[in-house]
């Protein structure tokens, strides 16, 4: 965004001006939030500030919305996409009765905190690799009696879920190196680069998840990773070599691409 003094959040519009000067499209949704967010006027004025200055919305409010949740974002963690929102959906419809459930590469915990919701009592884990996501997302799963771990994929995982997991949910990094560049800004700029490249191809991460998930599903349990259009081929095939039945769930509204695969 171009750099913009602020005027001072005197009122809504002078707030909404500011925003739409610095190239916000929904200035006006974005200046209720900030003013219903901020607890004083100065703490409102530091907020449009950091707006107008291009930090992404989310991390200027310290919190983003998923599935009715107010998830807690810091900066250089991830922050949860609305498409994201259907992979918990279709967790939630595969599994209804899940007791145990894995968010790997949970960033801020947002999808582990949503399932945890959707299923009631359930015994709950996160994992990511990144410190900062550790950190954050402890905080956003506490409430469900969340566990979260530090470390590579299934390395985190206490060994003792082997066998036993109903969900595991793996919103891994997708984007083909090469493509980082033509991301957003707010994406490139703010967003950590371990949560966003998936290698050459943008499957390198879900082809692990896709080989270790069979030793950690329950008999009958689902794996539900996030892609794209263009890639679900190669993600289902990636599934099925692995001894998991396969099939891709899409939202065009959400344009949200999931490959679901269930173990025997």
């Amino acid at each position: 965004m171009p750099s913009v003094s602020p005027v001072p959040p005197s009122s809504r519009d002078s707030v909404v001006v500011a925003l739409r000067a610095a190239g916000c499209v929904f200035a006006e949704d974005e200046a209720e939030l900030i003013l219903t967010t901020a607890r004083t006027p100065a703490e409102a004025a530091a907020m449009v500030e950091r707006r107008v200055a291009g930090l992404p919305l989310e991390l200027v409010l310290g919190w983003a919305e998923f599935r009715g949740l107010r998830i807690t974002v810091a900066p250089g963690v991830f922050v949860p996409r609305r498409r994201t929102e259907f992979l918990v959906e279709q967790a939630l419809a595969r599994a209804p009765g899940a007791g145990v459930v894995v968010d790997l590469c949970c960033g801020s915990g947002a999808v582990g905190a949503a399932l945890a919701t959707g299923l009631g009592r359930v015994e709950l884990h996160a994992a990511d690799i990144d410190p900062a996501a550790v950190r954050c997302a402890r905080g956003n799963v506490a409430a469900a009696g969340g566990h979260v771990h530090q470390g590579d994929l299934f390395d985190a995982l206490p060994g003792d879920l082997r066998g036993r997991v109903g969900i595991l949910a793996a919103n891994v990094p997708y984007v083909p190196s090469d493509e980082i560049g033509l991301l957003p800004l707010e994406a490139r700029a703010h967003e950590p680069l371990v949560a966003l490249d998936g290698g050459a191809d943008g499957l390198g991460v879900l082809r692990r998840v896709a080989a270790g998930a069979p030793r950690w599903l329950a008999p009958g349990g689902c794996v539900l990773v996030e892609t794209s259009r263009h890639q679900a081929p190669a993600a289902l095939d990636a599934f099925e070599r692995n001894g998991l039945t396969a099939h891709l769930a899409v939202s065009e509204e959400l344009y949200a691409h999931v490959v679901i695969g269930v173990a025997p």
